[in-house]
């Protein structure tokens, strides 16, 4: 029977992957809610439409440094333990963060200023592919087997929670300052807010102690031994990756166009005032936080299958009606848009959670699930802004975005039907497994359902 924490020691470790958690994606999301600003602080004036889409290929760029992230602080996960790593993680983002806040502008440095920009992007990326994987991995490892969504979906709700607390950091700056304040200096101050935030959530997550879990594997076999390489790790797990990041793509995508393109379709495709947009953003973002736990427990009870093909489902039905209710331009509109869209979105991140600990097995959970998860989020995720400003721009169709999502979501959909399903299976019978046929010379797979 697989070990796991005493309830005490559960809400503890909860607490201490939500703080950092929030703060690690307040720090990314920032940017995102910035990106009209950013567009014409750090790039040559004249064009807006082409700024914004070097401010969001920025964005996409900082995402082709997530699986490189997340091999590395996988394999040090995997190696070190996964506190040590998590505590680093949030360090290096808020430190990134921070340097964005006090870069000088495109009319001060020239050229130097979207360069050290994107210099400053690509470390949030880094420093981001070893998070969110991880702090499901170290949450799930002390969970009980029959509650495992429950807790895992606490890291997507605190997600949505910190992007909800960076559109209302946004909100409250735009409402209080004169446009010619928030393009000259304000929007700095969110940036800057990152530093004391993760010196708060690096003490947190200091004080925690391993995984139960990874103490098994480290106690039963020899410490030089309990990792595995990268190339192994591929080798070995290759399929369940292939599988699970076939999901994950309309997880990120879906993530990404709710969370962070929806502000700017509607403030520079529909033309709504910024302090209507960035509200219904903060409320529509806050109604996702209190969905993910119960969409949690359902899984819990149904399975991962189901809330795989719901998830998809929704999003592939209800992203047109939403973006054609989002044109109307008004706030409730806007507000419905979303909501709508978050449907689907939070479905498919909180059983995503559970599925990056579940497909694999302790001894490279870290880094396959790290791997995975970031592969998917820098193709579909990172490009998600830039791609959306694209269609829309190249063919003139509003509703472009949505079709791109409805698309994404049939693939979900096939790859879900060939999914295993993975709710009860136990991690230490799993270890077991892995570990003889390892020993065996055998590739894991394929794994039973």
């Amino acid at each position: 029977m697989t070990k796991h924490a005493d309830a005490a020691t559960l809400r503890k470790v909860t607490n201490a992957a939500i703080a950092g958690t929030v703060i690690e994606w307040f720090d990314f999301a920032i940017y995102g809610f910035m990106a009209p600003i950013i567009a014409v602080t750090f790039f040559p004036p004249g064009n807006q439409m082409a700024g914004l889409l070097q401010t969001f290929a920025i964005f996409a760029v900082a995402f082709a440094l997530r699986p490189i992230g997340g091999a590395y602080f996988g394999l040090m996960g995997d190696r070190l333990g996964r506190k040590r790593v998590l505590a680093l993680t949030v360090l290096l983002m808020s430190l990134a963060t921070a340097a964005i806040g006090l870069l000088p502008s495109y009319h001060t440095i020239g050229i130097w200023a979207p360069i050290l920009l994107t210099l400053a992007r690509c470390v949030q990326g880094f420093s981001a592919g070893g998070e969110y994987a991880g702090a499901v991995t170290y949450v799930i490892e002390h969970a009980p087997e029959d509650q495992r969504s429950r807790w895992s979906s606490y890291m997507p709700a605190a997600t949505f929670a910190s992007f909800a607390l960076a559109a209302l950091c946004s909100w409250l700056l735009t409402v209080s300052l004169s446009p010619e304040q928030m393009n000259a200096w304000g929007w700095r101050i969110p940036f800057l807010i990152a530093a004391p935030l993760g010196l708060v959530a690096l003490y947190i997550r200091h004080r925690l102690d391993e995984s139960p879990l990874f103490q098994q594997v480290l106690q039963t076999t020899a410490a030089e031994h309990a990792h595995t390489p990268l190339r192994d790790t591929l080798l070995n797990e290759w399929r369940p990756m292939v599988r699970l990041a076939g999901f994950i793509s309309l997880t990120a995508l879906s993530f990404y166009i709710f969370s962070t393109y929806m502000t700017t379709f509607l403030r520079s495709v529909v033309g709504m005032e910024p302090r209507h947009v960035l509200m219904s953003n903060v409320l529509a973002l806050v109604a996702a936080t209190l969905m993910a736990p119960f969409i949690g427990r359902v899984c819990d009870r149904v399975g991962r299958r189901p809330i795989m093909a719901a998830a998809a489902l929704l999003l592939g039905v209800l992203s047109v009606p939403a973006y054609t209710l989002a044109s109307d331009g008004t706030f409730l509109s806007a507000f419905s848009a979303q909501i709508l869209l978050a449907l689907g979105a939070v479905s498919a991140n909180v059983v995503t959670a559970v599925l990056l600990c579940e497909v694999f097995p302790t001894r490279v959970r870290y880094t396959a699930s790290a791997v995975t998860y970031n592969v998917a989020y820098a193709v579909f995720g990172g490009t998600a802004p830039f791609v959306a400003t694209w269609l829309i721009s190249a063919s003139g169709n509003r509703l472009a975005p949505a079709i791109y999502i409805s698309l994404v979501a049939g693939m979900a959909l096939l790859v879900t039907w060939f999914s295993p399903e993975t709710a009860g299976r136990s991690f230490t019978r799993q270890d077991r497994d892995d570990a003889d046929l390892k020993a065996e010379n055998l590739s894991p797979l394929p794994r039973r359902g």
